[in-house]
């Protein structure tokens, strides 16, 4: 049955537009974009609406450890030392606790403005380090959350083989994301029957540090043609030393050098890239997967973001550990860090779109669409009828012009602007409360209750 949605303000394409009436098919695809739309006398009329945000980068289960390693060592803390204890928590979830975790996590960053996630999804084996009679059964898992909650997912199982360059074995406590190229390519194919609208397959090599060059070479040209392909790059300067050191190049260097890197590549981080990296990875017209609080949280630097804008790069946001599950918090950082950096205001933006938020906004809808492999990210006939309706009667949004809704989401205070949200068509949020937030916030309640008593 077609259902329609009447907007007095809607993020097309080409910008806020208003009287648009949009219009979507029982399969949860938009059939027809109405502007100048007259409203009738029994429809109601929802203020701004805009379409909704792909989430580029999830490792969910870590959402269970958001807040419990803010604790200093006795030595300097980073990256590394976190890691430590990201393994132990991997060591001891189990499926069912990790279903429970992402729906949690997906619930809400649903509320916060996300209608697609990318799982980049390695803990594959049981805690043991044998696979599981069904070798996808965590995946599947995790899947099933993304549909209890009415989040579309690219689920991305990853290629983990070496502890480090130079093929180093794998570390006893990395015991459960041990896999080579043969038994990724059988769990993709084991999740052959989740596909639908909803659900998308691709795959992502580790990193460079985890995966051969052969390997990932092996590994893309088995997939099948348009699936997304993604990788963590360049994230910490300890890892581009030892790349140099190991091959003489540096991660993104070795990574155009190896393998032909296209628009289905999402090069996760890529945090420290020099001026010849920053123009390779713009005209290989992949994404940067940007992942702004997380890489606050562990210390990684800055995304090198006013030259990539300058050099026509494609790049997308996403909430990695989940520190913040909020699309606002991602974008709002986002430009932050770079002002922090630059000593200066109002730095991304470009000659046709000097608004910062919008700016940001439009390239993070464009590029999340893309690294998700997904029909998403844009109000248009054929596309996912995936969106979000902001709260107009918020004081930060009541009697504002469409021109100026954005720069009040993203840049005037903390509280949650949508109101409610729509994924495939289904209303999964509505008031700022999803559907099944009881009992989603009921299990994970009871899934921590579990993991603490490790």
């Amino acid at each position: 049955m077609a259902q329609t949605l009447f907007a007095k303000q809607a993020l097309l394409p080409t910008g806020w537009v208003s009287q648009v009436r949009l219009h979507w098919d029982a399969s949860g695809n938009f059939t027809h974009i109405e502007t100048d739309a007259i409203p009738s006398a029994y429809e109601v009329q929802h203020g701004f609406v805009s379409p909704g945000m792909t989430n580029l980068h999830s490792h969910a289960f870590q959402r269970a450890m958001a807040g419990m390693t803010e604790i200093a060592g006795e030595g300097p803390d980073s990256f590394w030392t976190w890691r430590d204890l990201m393994y132990r928590y991997a060591l001891a979830i189990s499926p069912e606790q990790m279903q429970a975790i992402a729906a949690q996590l997906y619930s809400e960053c649903l509320r916060h403005g996300y209608t697609s996630v990318c799982e980049f999804h390695y803990v594959h084996r049981a805690p043991d380090g044998a696979f599981y009679a069904d070798i996808a059964e965590t995946a599947k898992q995790v899947i099933a959350a993304a549909n209890l909650t009415g989040m579309g997912i690219s689920m991305l199982p990853v290629l983990y083989s070496y502890a480090d360059f130079k093929q180093l074995p794998l570390r006893e406590d990395q015991r459960r994301f041990n896999t080579n190229v043969e038994q990724i390519l059988n769990i993709i194919s084991a999740l052959d029957g989740q596909r639908n609208a909803q659900v998308e397959v691709g795959v992502a090599p580790h990193s460079l540090r985890a995966a051969s060059t052969d390997q990932i070479r092996e590994l893309v040209a088995a997939m099948p043609a348009g699936r997304p392909i993604h990788i963590h790059i360049a994230e910490q300067m300890r890892e581009v030393n030892a790349c140099v050191a190991a091959t003489g190049k540096r991660p993104v260097e070795l990574l155009f050098d190896t393998q032909t890197v296209d628009e289905r590549w999402c090069l996760v981080h890529a945090t420290h890239l020099t001026q010849h990296e920053v123009a390779s990875m713009a005209v290989s017209k992949s994404v940067a997967g940007i992942c702004t609080s997380t890489e606050g949280n562990l210390g990684d630097g800055f995304f090198e973001l006013p030259d990539y804008i300058a050099a026509h790069g494609r790049f997308g946001i996403g909430t990695d550990s989940h520190a913040s599950q909020s699309v606002v918090e991602e974008i709002r950082w986002l430009e932050y860090g770079q002002r922090l950096k630059q000593q200066g205001r109002n730095i991304a933006s470009v000659k046709g779109q000097r608004r910062v938020a919008d700016f940001l906004w439009q390239q993070c809808l464009l590029g999340g669409a893309q690294a998700s492999g997904r029909n998403v990210g844009y109000l248009q006939n054929g596309c996912r009828a995936d969106f979000i309706i902001f709260d107009d009667q918020h004081p930060n949004l009541q009697n504002i012009d469409a021109a100026d809704v954005l720069s009040s989401v993203v840049f005037t205070g903390n509280d949650n602007l949508i109101r409610d949200v729509y994924v495939g068509g289904q209303q999964v949020v509505e008031a700022g409360r999803h559907r099944e937030q009881t009992q989603i916030n009921a299990n994970y309640v009871r899934c921590m209750q579990q993991l603490r008593q490790l």
